[in-house]
């Protein structure tokens, strides 16, 4: 597919698991060191986007001072930055960065002349699975309303279609269904887009298309019913929405055997 010139083009950065601490590492991963590293190779392959999409997991400590981290890492790219929490996030630290000139905390955003985007917080305190409240369902349902006219992406951590490993599914999203009625009563919905199963899935559900994306770190092996980690590298989602409704993305990662983490763990 040939790109529209009007297209929008999209950065997705998730699950970077942050620490206050320089050495502050995940399963062996240093985390704030894989996390440069994929700013530096975004910045090297100089592909264009117009914005930035971090998915949440954007801290594993929960520290002020990860976020100003997450913050300061992601300033040579320049372009806004949309995120929102994960289930290891801490909201009232996430706020502590805000406002920024480049992060940006909120519910919907009109992108260009076709699309929207609808940012769910799926967080539920002090567990790893996620659910979207009344409000945020409200949200959904409010936004895709209020704008028929518009392609619409829908942003949030948890995934909301398992993706087969039976250990990672015990903390999807919780009462999918109820966010799937919302999402299937509209056709302008084009897109699911989540971060939390540190691994690539790009699917089709009812015509929509539900994509996860490899974490900054350490990713989770696929298809695996128990934790178990996988020996690709740190990575990134690339996405080019058109004008049409249609969406180009890929998973780009960092070149094989960079960051590989402790094999022998058992969870964490």
């Amino acid at each position: 597919m040939q790109p529209s010139s009007d297209s929008i083009k999209l950065l997705q950065i998730t699950d970077t698991h942050l620490f206050a601490a320089d050495e502050g590492s995940l399963l062996s991963v240093r985390t704030a060191d894989s996390f440069t590293a994929v700013v530096q190779e975004v910045l090297h392959r100089q592909a264009p986007f117009d914005y930035i999409l971090a998915t949440g997991d954007i801290s594993q400590d929960h520290s002020a001072e990860s976020y100003q981290r997450f913050a300061e890492g992601i300033a040579p790219l320049e372009k806004d930055c949309f995120w929102l929490p994960g289930n290891h996030d801490y909201k009232p630290n996430m706020s502590s960065v805000l406002p920024s000139p480049q992060i940006k905390s909120l519910e919907h955003q009109l992108l260009g002349a076709d699309w929207q985007l609808i940012l769910l917080d799926s967080q539920v305190v002090g567990v790893p699975h996620g659910r979207l409240s009344d409000q945020q369902l409200s949200l959904l349902e409010e936004k895709l309303a209020e704008y028929p006219d518009r392609h619409t992406l829908v942003l949030l951590h948890h995934h909301p279609r398992l993706v087969g490993s039976a250990w990672l599914d015990q903390h999807t999203l919780k009462d999918a269904d109820a966010f799937w009625q919302i999402v299937e009563r509209f056709e302008n919905v084009k897109g699911i887009l989540c971060g939390h199963v540190h691994q690539d899935m790009n699917v089709l559900y009812n015509g929509i298309r539900v994509m996860a994306t490899p974490s900054t770190c350490v990713q989770f092996k696929p298809n695996s019913d128990d934790f178990a980690l996988d020996v690709q590298s740190p990575g990134w989602r690339e996405l080019e929405l058109h004008r049409n409704g249609e969406i180009s993305t890929q998973v780009c990662r960092l070149a094989d055997g960079l960051f590989q983490p402790d094999f022998s763990s058992n969870g964490y």
